[in-house]
């Protein structure tokens, strides 16, 4: 039996290793290379899964549908699958795994490894035009050719990253066979906001609870951790937490406490000690916020860096308690897809059975991964995604032929 997988990205390589069991795999790549994608994800790093999996990490019109796939195949079972092709991970105390060479090639070059022992044909630069189910199977049609398949697994990924290959090809070929898709928009990216109090911080890093409210007031999502200034607005792990809902929302902004463990009260107590000093302005925030970041912050808020400080009062020191509280910034976009790891939306799973990820529409048709309207947070959950829903593809629809 024949078994075609389009699409050489994590949950195609999985789908493809899986089915592998069951009968004869060719994995159709577009780009030049499988794992183009994961060779980049997590600054070469590679965060392959996180051991705190939850269904709530995850999002989509019907955010339950991942379930069957992720407990099936959850996080330990990621890590027995690539010590099996030969992958030593490490978690770190966040519950974040990454291979234990701290490469994402190894991962890419285990997935390849495993697939070509399995039997896998890596077929490279192979566009694929379309699928044409018949009776008995499918043609797959490339631009050298037909091929013929019992089953076809479509892992063709998401638009996410076009550098590393992602491309609006698999929701083509989907919507071509009667799938719908949802709207798309980046998730996992850098946020545009004003930027004359970014620019002059741009690498600047700063530990941050992290906001995002609508312009009416209400908080939309929140976290935590890492916030890196740019010159166009703002990136970090703790940015891309939130990234999602300031993409979808149509206006919004950011709130940072950029002294996220220390209350207001304290914050302002600590700053009234300082302005007994005979110090300036300038020396307000050192040792409570990286130095730029301090002086940016007052230069905000209209205090000249000279300025003694027994010339300000104790509604000054609140007012700029409440600044490093609370730093507003109005978002003006994303970076877009090109800048994205992630795409939030994609082919609509109530279309799909999520115990087998077979089309409903399309018998011996299953589809996994990022085509898909499932996303994750930040920190290894859209890894695991690619992991669980390919397994699941390439063993039950395998199964079926």
């Amino acid at each position: 039996m024949e078994i075609v997988v389009i699409g050489g990205g994590a949950s195609g390589l999985a789908a493809a290793i899986e089915a592998a069991k069951y009968g004869s795999v060719t994995v159709l790549e577009r780009g030049e290379r499988v794992g183009r994608k994961l060779a980049v994800t997590g600054n070469g790093r590679c965060n392959l899964t996180n051991l705190a999996l939850a269904p709530e990490r995850y999002h989509g019109e019907t955010p339950a549908f991942a379930r069957p796939a992720l407990e099936r195949f959850g996080a330990e079972d990621t890590r027995r699958f690539f010590y099996g092709l030969g992958l030593v991970t490490v978690a770190e105390p966040s519950g974040r795994v990454y291979p234990h060479s701290d490469q994402a090639g190894s991962v890419v070059d285990v997935l390849r490894f495993g697939a070509l022992e399995r039997g896998v044909r890596l077929a490279c630069g192979e566009r694929v035009l379309e699928i044409r189910p018949g009776r008995g199977g499918f043609t797959v049609v490339t631009e050298s050719g037909p091929r013929r398949a019992d089953r076809v697994i479509a892992a063709p990924g998401g638009a996410a990253c076009p550098r590393a290959g992602g491309s609006g090809e698999g929701y083509r070929l989907l919507t071509a066979l009667g799938h719908t898709r949802t709207a798309l928009w980046p998730s996992l990216v850098q946020l545009k906001t004003e930027n004359a109090f970014t620019r002059p911080l741009k690498g600047v890093r700063a530990d941050a609870g992290v906001r995002v409210m609508s312009r009416e007031g209400s908080l939309l999502a929140e976290s935590a951790g890492e916030v890196q200034f740019t010159d166009y607005g703002v990136s970090g792990p703790a940015v891309f937490e939130v990234s999602r809902a300031a993409a979808a929302a149509e206006r919004c902004l950011l709130r940072l406490d950029l002294l996220r463990r220390v209350g207001a009260e304290e914050l302002t107590a600590l700053l009234e000690k300082r302005r007994e000093t005979a110090l300036t302005a300038e020396n307000l925030l050192t040792g409570v916020l990286h130095n730029k970041l301090g002086r940016t912050l007052l230069t905000r808020l209209g205090y000249p860096l000279p300025t003694p400080l027994r010339g300000l009062s104790e509604g000054d020191m609140r007012r700029i308690a409440g600044a490093v509280k609370g730093v507003e910034l109005p978002v003006t976009g994303t970076m877009g897809m090109e800048g994205a790891q992630v795409t939030a939306g994609g082919i609509r799973t109530a279309e799909f059975d999520p115990e087998t990820l077979e089309s409903r529409l399309v018998p011996g048709l299953f589809a996994c991964g990022e085509v898909l309207d499932v996303d994750g947070d930040c920190g290894g959950y859209n890894l695991q995604w690619a992991w669980s829903s390919g397994r699941l593809a390439g063993n039950l629809g395998a199964l079926r032929c």
